[in-house]
């Protein structure tokens, strides 16, 4: 008898080993909460990456999106901060200027932004300004010395269409009036359509890579005032920089220092975050998923289909200018909350 138990015991330690051994994700479904809407730019990339991730994911779960947009996609970043399950089976894409509405204290903010395991970004991108071609406004001197200021539209404080028009106005003396609220930028496009807005800032990749703005582009519908980069973007190289800008009016350090820190947000390209206090190992899990599907040449050749530009920044990266930004001396962030409230 005794002998008999001890035949079986190895065939019971090895089928819990083999249990044991079973990949995390494994029969699981993963949540990518995507907070941005349906159909845009950024949604494309949101769901292209849900396609192809799972499969570099060790036990090839499934994966969903879940579109959650508004406040500059705060409201996403608020409930994988808060809500969800630090379990590792929830992902979400938000915009990458979210660290402004901390560092000002914004009451409405429920995360602390290093602590988001951050996994990485499908791309970077400059960004630009453009104004409804019939606009009294052709230049950015136009707008300094406007009677009637453009109307640029936002979704929230920490959206590129919110701050870029007043930093610009902050260092640069324009005038542009910003409107803030709409649930989304094909909501801001539209509005421009209509005569309700005139401007709108946004990134580059963006522009040149979807509609409206092909056709905008073509019909000669917007023209673009200014764009974010040191150096000029190869298409739009008539369009001057912010810095080329700053020169030309002469713009002191303080200011110069302000539009570095505000500008910073574009290294960060368009992060992909884990909630805090997900397990070490399932992030690492996801940054190497992630790292083998930006090289997937399906993937790639899916991404250049939809003209989606790919220049990815790894996890360890992002996570690294996340706590560097966060980093900002007391002068420079009242100078980001008086800009940001006005």
């Amino acid at each position: 008898m005794i002998k008999i138990c001890w035949i079986f015991l190895p065939l019971f330690f090895g089928a819990s080993n083999l249990h044991a051994q079973s990949p995390f994700y494994q029969g699981k479904t993963i949540t990518f909460v995507a907070g941005y809407i349906a159909g845009s730019y950024d949604d494309l990339w949101s769901r292209l990456i849900a396609q192809y991730l799972p499969k570099y994911i060790p036990g090839n779960p499934n994966m969903i999106v879940q579109n959650m947009p508004g406040a500059g996609s705060m409201i996403a970043a608020n409930y994988v901060s808060g809500v969800v399950k630090p379990d590792g089976l929830t992902l979400s894409g938000v915009q990458p200027a979210l660290y402004f509405n901390q560092l000002v204290g914004l009451k409405e903010v429920k995360f602390d932004w290093p602590k988001f395991n951050f996994v990485g970004s499908p791309w970077q991108s400059q960004l630009l300004l453009y104004i409804r071609a019939d606009s009294p406004s052709k230049t950015i001197q136009d707008v300094r010395t406007a009677t009637d200021p453009p109307k640029c539209g936002s979704t929230g404080p920490s959206s590129t269409g919110n701050y870029i028009p007043k930093l610009l106005n902050e260092i640069l003396g324009t005038k542009f009036h910003v409107i803030s609220g709409y649930q989304g930028g094909t909501d801001v496009d539209l509005a421009v359509e209509r005569g309700e807005l005139q401007c709108r800032a946004f990134t580059i990749v963006t522009y040149f890579g979807r509609e409206p703005f092909l056709t905008w582009e073509k019909n000669g519908f917007v023209r673009n005032l200014v764009q974010t980069g040191r150096k000029r973007d190869p298409r739009l190289p008539k369009v001057p920089t912010i810095y080329e800008l700053m020169d030309e009016y002469k713009a002191p350090e303080s200011d110069r220092r302000l539009a570095v820190v505000l500008l910073a947000n574009g290294d960060m390209g368009r992060p992909i975050i884990m909630s805090p206090g997900v397990a070490p190992e399932r992030v690492k899990i996801m940054r190497d998923a992630f790292n083998k599907a930006m090289a997937d040449p399906q993937l790639l050749a899916e991404a250049k289909k939809k003209r989606l530009e790919v220049d990815p920044t790894g996890g360890e990266e992002l996570q690294t200018i996340a706590k560097e930004i966060m980093s900002q001396p007391p002068e420079v962030i009242e100078r980001m909350k008086t800009l940001l409230a006005n």
